[in-house]
């Protein structure tokens, strides 16, 4: 029998006054178990009791040298972040962890402790829409947008508030796994595998959206349909809205114009079809609505950086 890969290590660093959905989050999602390849460690400064936020407490049985350990280091968001920076050993820990290479990822106001760090300056990052203000007050080399669900800056991530956090979690492991994969594990978190556009959308607004569910349901009439000729009239039409307002209005809830919408939904269907299939590049460009090969390939590359050849090879399933 060939030797199972080893597991990649995951740190979920857990500072006073954490939230706990922050810090549930990860710690679920990266739950160890056959589709799941990882191996999860919650940590604190120190071994032993952190007071969280929300009336809970964590128990932790591991330290800093978790951050030694780890190749992902996760930093939930805790409460009142721009009262003073969390412990310098525990920012020294984070700049060793992504000095030796290791993945920093920041969820709600735990940008606050990554940006103490240094590391996010001249980067992009978000928080949660709350806390934008204070934290590019707090941090002014920190190039903060407040627009987004996550940004992802290679060694460091940041995400907006908890329910971001699994936007987030969901696209890592799209990146270290591949779509199927996070499509698997947002079934079983009952969650949107690519919930699109930003938190701008869950600001609160003084007068209420009465398109939204509309919307929704033509998003998935259209997500059904993707090997077909999706147009901005057939798609206002099936939402009865004219042309003009579907497009301004889809822009406002999703943060993509509707054709770029639908062209990130076939990729993410090509995507699926490279790993799960033997079919050719040629059958999936018409499977998906792209035509051919080649504007398959033409737009592969502009979204995701890579071939559909590389990455099925990065991402098919073995035999």
């Amino acid at each position: 029998m060939p030797a199972s890969p080893p597991l990649r290590r995951v740190a979920v660093l857990v500072l006073d006054g954490a939230k706990p959905l922050d810090v549930g989050i990860p710690a679920q999602v990266f739950t160890t178990r056959a589709s799941m390849p990882y191996e999860v460690r919650v940590c604190g400064a120190e071994p032993g009791l952190v007071a969280g936020g929300d009336g809970l407490s964590y128990a932790v049985a591991h330290g800093l040298d978790a951050l030694a350990w780890a190749d992902l280091v996760f930093v939930p968001g805790y409460r009142f972040p721009g009262r003073e920076d969390p412990p310098r050993d525990v920012l020294e820990a984070l700049v060793a962890a992504h000095d030796r290479g290791a993945r920093l990822a920041a969820i709600s106001t735990g940008a606050f402790a990554l940006a103490a760090t240094g590391l996010l300056d001249g980067r992009r990052a978000t928080t949660h829409w709350h806390y934008t203000r204070a934290l590019a007050e707090k941090h002014p080399r920190v190039q903060v947008d407040e627009n987004v669900l996550f940004v992802d800056e290679g060694s460091v991530l940041t995400s907006a508030g908890a329910a971001s956090g699994i936007d987030l979690c969901l696209h890592i492991l799209r990146g270290d796994l591949g779509v199927a994969a996070s499509n698997y594990a947002a079934r079983r978190l009952v969650a949107a595998p690519y919930r699109s556009g930003g938190q701008a959308q869950y600001v609160p607004r003084s007068v209420p959206e009465p398109l939204g569910e509309r919307f929704a349901a033509t998003r998935e009439w259209a997500l059904h349909r993707l090997d077909a000729s999706l147009t901005l009239e057939a798609l206002a039409r099936h939402a009865a809205v004219s042309a003009r307002t579907f497009s301004r209005r889809f822009v406002e809830d999703t943060g993509y114009t509707p054709m770029q919408w639908i062209m990130r939904a076939r990729i993410d269907l090509a995507r699926e079809l490279l790993e799960r299939s033997e079919r050719s590049v040629e059958q999936i460009a018409m499977d998906v609505g792209l035509g051919t090969g080649a504007n398959l390939r033409l737009h592969f590359q502009r979204v995701l950086g890579t071939t559909p050849t590389e990455y099925r090879r990065t991402f098919a399933r073995g035999e």
